[in-house]
């Protein structure tokens, strides 16, 4: 009889769930974007009729694999995205009948940061490849050795003879995708790399870099008790942590707001979410979402969320954006 009892119990738990999870919208993705679309999400669940979406931090990997696995309440209804989907996920979400529409919510840099206790770092992107690459090419790209460099001095002289140590996201991560190509590959081609050689490096596995994990926040507060440790994380951290933060000078060029709007500062992105066209209109709000995310209040110019750190697109590019939202 106990076991009877249980097993009912727990299938009148698990319709509770799926009720409510049928009224909910669910969202994964981007660690970056999370801080955006949490407020967001509080905001439409504090002026509208509808419940406040659940969100989970994922990476911006993990939240398109669970995106394109396929439709209905077992799988989210947005996900989060730091960079653009790759042309492998979109063909998973068509093999699952899972049809998407892309947002773009605004700009993002990338920063490489340290402790306000520390100096000031001055880097170039080539430096961080010779830092960072497991491989490190020679001054034309024709030999690649390997990495034995152990201190920011042995890749520039200029820099202090601290150990390099890395924090950065995790291979599943939007931030260190984009860090790759805007970094890694850039400075490779650069140099004189060929497609294949740049697309090859891989990041060093001998502990000078630490995947951290999705969460930009603890690579923030790892920073501050480890003066001499250096993180890669979205800006908005580092503007929501300025008391704490400083954001290392690259090629000349601080990672200000501004210069991050005018694209002065290079190591900089676009972000991104996707919306499940087969749930909207079946789980209640997420059009409604949408328009709150896309609208002047939130992503505009002086919105909401500028004020945590959103750079946001040029005018014309936000009414394209509100204009899908409304098309939903």
């Amino acid at each position: 009889m106990r076991l009877v009892t249980l097993t009912l119990a727990s299938l009148m738990i698990a319709g509770t769930a799926s009720a409510q999870r049928a009224e909910t919208i669910s969202i994964v993705g981007s660690s970056t974007v999370f801080p955006f679309a949490t407020k967001v999400a509080e905001t439409f669940g504090e002026t509208s009729d509808f419940n406040t979406p659940v969100i989970e931090s994922t990476g911006s990997g993990g939240g398109m694999k669970l995106f394109c696995a396929g439709v209905g309440i077992d799988h989210p209804d947005i996900t989060n995205a730091s960079r653009a989907m790759k042309s492998s996920e979109a063909e998973t979400c068509v093999a699952n009948n899972v049809e998407f529409t892309e947002f773009v919510v605004g700009f993002d840099g990338i920063v490489v940061a340290n402790s306000r206790e520390a100096g000031v770092l001055e880097l170039s992107r080539e430096t961080l490849v010779k830092a960072l690459v497991a491989e490190v090419p020679n001054a034309d790209c024709s030999a690649l050795t390997p990495n034995t460099a152990s201190t920011w001095a042995d890749v520039d002289s200029s820099l202090p003879a601290t150990a390099i140590e890395v924090l950065g996201p995790p291979t599943s991560s939007g931030t260190r995708d984009a860090f790759e190509e805007l970094v890694i590959h850039g400075a490779m081609k650069a140099m004189g790399c060929d497609k294949a050689t740049y697309k090859a490096a891989s990041i060093r596995e001998d502990g000078a870099y630490i995947e951290a994990g999705e969460n930009d926040s603890l690579i923030v507060d790892q920073l501050a008790s480890n003066p001499a440790a250096v993180g890669i994380f979205g800006y908005s951290f580092l503007a929501n942590n300025a008391d704490r933060m400083q954001g290392a000078i690259i090629e000349g060029v601080e990672p200000t707001f501004s210069n991050i709007a005018a694209g002065d500062y290079k190591v900089s992105r676009s972000l991104f979410f996707y919306v499940k066209n087969n749930h909207v209109g079946v789980i209640p709000g997420i059009a409604e979402y949408v328009q709150e995310f896309t609208s002047e209040e939130a992503f505009g110019a002086g919105g909401y969320l500028e004020s945590i750190g959103l750079i946001p697109l040029p005018e014309a590019d936000r009414g394209a954006n509100a204009d899908k939202a409304y098309a939903l």
